[in-house]
């Protein structure tokens, strides 16, 4: 490998400075090229995954798919089909190239898409419209799908921004995404508007005359330290009355946003078109960005069928999501099947403390340093519930209980896009942008998202294939039967 050649000094610079997602792609594939990267991709022995596994996996879907044995394709794809087969998801074979991965893993996804394709095209006198539809219903529910989760952030939310906007140019955003925080407002963008809205809402101009006077400082002695007339002005110019299951039927987007109680004997709460269907997405994301102290909690509304807007949950009031759910994998999971996540973290309490390293230990000091933050986690939790459990006034109860959810919460996922650590980040938390403020902001969303778009792109392909392909059989089935396909 050419690890002195003065020109991968100047791709790596490229690379760092790229100006649009296309020279930073043609960029590391030079540098694949040049620094022997793209030989070792098309080597398929490797041991950090199981390439002989991989290898007859493929010969068998090639030789069920020339003879057009369609049972034999279907009985393939149920007994071992699953995001990592053979451990072909390991992080570190990303890290032997700048983009891509081996040829062999390449292969092995497109011909699990080719055979999907296949029996969906399947002639129903080999396979009736029935046996299909229960194939693709099960092989999808078992494979599962791929979540987006926005973090809090306050100010630095609009990171948020750039990462969506990325995803979404290339049309990879996964259909359940969830917001906390600031945070939620970019997920409810998600979810209310469609690709193209999507394309003008998340421009740098549009969000700034939004947001440039989210915060107006209140004074001590009051309910909250700022005012939150800006903030829900903005919101409601945003979304309206628009219910979660209103929202849903538009983008067929399934978006929650996480809610806190503001009392001591209730969980966190996940608002999405499932859970409740008719609350307002305005007031759910106004309180999931009501930080304590800096806004007031608030009371969630709902539309009834007859339009009226009504209380949700009353005599209850909710705070910031971020508190209890930043990130609220295992919930998702269930509501929805997700098994996989992509993370965009801005969370100040947890970016400076996320670490590669950290994640995807592979060095003696990496998973001493991991296996240390682990022991200190587990100890702290340990001590805060002594001194939950010595205390008696409900309201240090109260906060000693947010303090611990906030440290026992995990802070990431399977793929983790960060911005940069820098000391004006702390300046963007409780400031009002600038409309450079936040293109900056946008344009780090965007260029931290794009080593990851590729590794995405692959890790959804089979979930997107058999959901849109499930998607086509339910809406023919829906026709049948003479029901709403909506």
């Amino acid at each position: 490998m050419a690890l002195f050649d003065l020109r991968l000094k100047k791709l790596d610079q490229d690379i760092a400075h790229a100006s649009s997602y296309q020279a930073y792609q043609e960029a590391c594939l030079s540098h694949d090229e040049i620094s022997g990267a793209e030989a070792w991709k098309a080597d398929d022995a490797s041991d950090d995954y199981d390439y002989i596994l991989i290898q007859k996996r493929v010969q068998r879907l090639k030789i069920a798919r020339g003879n057009g044995d369609m049972h034999a394709l279907m009985s393939i794809i149920h007994e071992g089909l699953h995001g990592n087969l053979g451990n072909i998801a390991n992080p570190a074979i990303r890290r032997k190239c700048k983009m891509g991965t081996k040829y062999l893993i390449v292969q092995f996804i497109e011909e699990v898409k080719l055979a999907l394709d296949q029996i969906y095209q399947a002639n129903e006198d080999d396979v009736d419209f029935y046996e299909k539809l229960s194939f693709f219903e099960e092989t999808a529910h078992a494979f599962g799908r791929s979540c987006l989760m926005l973090s809090g952030g306050a100010g630095l939310g609009f990171f948020h921004c750039g990462v969506v906007k990325s995803l979404n140019e290339k049309e990879l955003l996964p259909s359940v995404v969830s917001g906390a925080s600031a945070g939620s407002i970019i997920a409810a963008l998600v979810g209310t508007r469609t690709h193209d809205e999507l394309l003008d809402a998340l421009s740098a101009e549009n969000i700034y005359e939004t947001f440039k006077k989210w915060r107006s400082w209140a004074g001590f002695g009051k309910n909250s330290l700022f005012d939150s007339t800006a903030l829900e002005n903005a919101l409601i110019s945003l979304f309206d009355l628009t219910t979660f299951e209103e929202a849903y039927k538009k983008t067929r987007r399934h978006v929650t946003v996480t809610v806190s109680p503001a009392d001591l004997h209730q969980h966190s709460r996940l608002l999405n078109a499932k859970t409740s269907p008719n609350a307002i997405i305005t007031q759910a994301v106004r309180a999931s960005c009501a930080v304590p102290v800096v806004f007031s909690p608030v009371q969630l509304r709902a539309k009834t069928p007859a339009g009226d807007i009504v209380p949700y949950i009353p005599n209850r009031r909710f705070a910031d999501g971020s508190l209890m759910a930043d990130l609220p994998f295992d919930r998702l999971a269930r509501l929805y099947g997700v098994n996989h996540s992509i993370v965009s973290q801005t969370n100040p309490l947890a970016v400076p403390f996320i670490q590669s390293a950290r994640i995807n230990p592979q060095s003696l000091w990496g998973l001493s340093t991991r296996h240390v933050g682990q022991l200190l986690k587990s100890n702290s939790i340990f001590a805060i519930d002594i001194i939950e459990n010595m205390t008696d006034n409900k309201g240090a109860k109260l906060t000693i209980h947010k303090v611990k959810s906030i440290i026992d919460q995990q802070y990431v996922g399977n793929i983790n896009i960060l911005p940069k650590q820098q000391i004006r980040n702390l300046t963007q938390v409780i400031a009002n942008p600038s409309l450079e403020s936040i293109n900056a902001l946008i344009v780090s969303g965007e260029k931290s998202t794009w080593p990851q778009l590729d590794v995405i792109e692959k890790n959804t392909k089979i979930s997107e294939s058999l959901r849109y392909y499930l998607g086509k059989l339910k809406q023919r089935e829906a026709v049948e039967l003479g029901h709403s396909a909506y």
